[in-house]
């Protein structure tokens, strides 16, 4: 949209709630004209788009920002209020009106606070504090980013702001929001926003307590920054559906991991962008994603290597307590994945090996005998053996570790060959 298309539409904004006002007041019909003396507002519908063109008691001129035209008040009963009156009347209303529209709507303050807020987090953290606490968002309690691509659903340009966009697109966004809203109940537990484009950002409370409702006792604690996000993913699938059968449309939506602070909002954003991203190019839409559920193009498409490295030891930490399970797997992977020569390595009989594949599976989620997962394994092993031998090494160096070759540079290591595709 133009900037004068902007401006006519604040100009059309104004003009609705001062005749909306006069009308209440005043028995009168009343008219709002731009420049051309085209009727853009009125108390009777059919004149608008019509150039004015009928007798009237009182004309006042109307400006917003550079757009200017007339409001006039016709069929005014003379016995029950003077013209005099009714003049410092519709100037009152006039004036109130245009105070009132050149300070921001309140959703679009918030809008342009979570996006701030969610893409440039350097921010100072009291002055983040202050500003939420003006505009009644609570952000004592921990939460995490669910960010919903509904491209499909709002049709909007990728960069306008959301009192940029066409009324229609404001209402289809509105929709989605009242329904997030609807669904987790309270409005304080989530803080929805329009940041742009097609993405409407989730900032849920994420507490065991929060999200009680959508836990499992068996989901596994773990790191704080992966705990919760079984529930997470069972509450934003849920979420999911709602919107799909509210919309008729395709959406999906990325879950980000709960990170400490205000600035975690952030990382948690572009964990939850990372997700979309990966899951659309590798999975297509109409779907829930997750950095860890991604499988290996999480390592791939990821390239925030602390994000990677995080990653490794959570599809680990399963195994933490199981050093013998850690020894197979590096032996596994050393015998190329050979069943046989893993056992005679180990020293252990093969049905011994199998039961051992068996729990790690059923532990991690990741059967080291299938391509991907096993991938997956090797590489969160890498990833976190070169961490823990070399925590704050900032030498520069490429070495061979097993069958991969680690390029190793100040606090970022890049995996440059995958490992050798193995035999059953």
């Amino acid at each position: 949209m133009t900037r004068e298309g902007v401006a006519l539409t604040r100009f059309k904004r104004v003009a609705k709630v001062v005749v909306q006002r006069i009308q209440e007041v005043l028995n009168a019909r009343v008219f709002v004209i731009d420049d051309r003396s085209i009727v853009v507002v009125s108390t009777k519908p059919e004149t608008i788009g019509q150039c004015f063109d009928a007798p009237s008691n009182l004309r006042l001129p109307l400006q917003v920002e550079q757009q200017r035209g007339e409001l006039i008040l016709s069929h005014l009963e003379s016995d029950e209020i003077s013209l005099r009156l009714a003049q410092v009347l519709v100037e009152l209303v006039i004036s109130q009106a245009l105070s009132i529209a050149h300070q921001p709507l309140q959703p679009e303050l918030k809008n342009k606070f979570i996006h701030d807020l969610l893409r440039s987090p350097s921010r100072d953290e009291s002055e983040v504090l202050r500003e939420a606490q003006i505009l009644g968002l609570d952000f004592t309690r921990p939460r995490a980013v669910i960010l919903i691509d509904a491209a499909h659903y709002l049709l909007s340009c990728p960069t306008k702001p959301f009192e940029m966009l066409d009324a229609q697109t404001q209402r289809s966004i509105q929709v989605i929001i009242g329904s997030i809203v609807k669904f987790f109940h309270l409005p304080n537990d989530t803080i929805c926003a329009y940041i742009g484009g097609s993405e409407i950002a989730v900032l849920k409370a994420s507490s065991t307590q929060d999200l009680e409702a959508w836990a499992d006792q068996k989901d596994p604690a773990g790191n704080p920054s992966w705990a919760n996000l079984a529930a997470l993913k069972r509450a934003s699938t849920a979420l999911l559906d709602q919107l799909r059968s509210q919309t008729q449309t395709n959406l999906s939506i990325g879950i980000g991991r709960y990170h400490p602070g205000i600035q975690g909002l952030a990382r948690s954003y572009q964990d939850a962008r990372a997700a979309l991203s990966l899951g659309h190019h590798f999975s297509g839409q109409n779907q829930v994603y997750c950095l860890d559920d991604l499988g290996v193009a999480a390592f791939v498409g990821i390239s925030d290597e602390s994000t990677k490295i995080d990653l490794a030891k959570h599809l680990l930490s399963p195994l933490d307590q199981e050093p013998e399970l850690i020894d197979t797997l590096q032996i596994f992977f050393s015998e190329n994945c050979y069943p046989s020569s893993t056992a005679s390595k180990l020293s252990i009989h093969r049905n011994t090996l199998s039961y051992r594949l068996d729990k790690i599976t059923s532990l991690t989620g990741l059967n080291p005998r299938l391509f991907d997962d096993a991938i997956q394994i090797r590489l969160a092993l890498l990833l976190r053996s070169l961490v823990d031998s070399h925590p704050e090494s900032s030498i520069v160096s490429d070495r061979k570790l097993g069958n991969c070759t680690i390029l190793e540079h100040s606090d970022s290591l890049h995996l440059v060959q995958m490992p050798n595709v193995f035999s059953r």
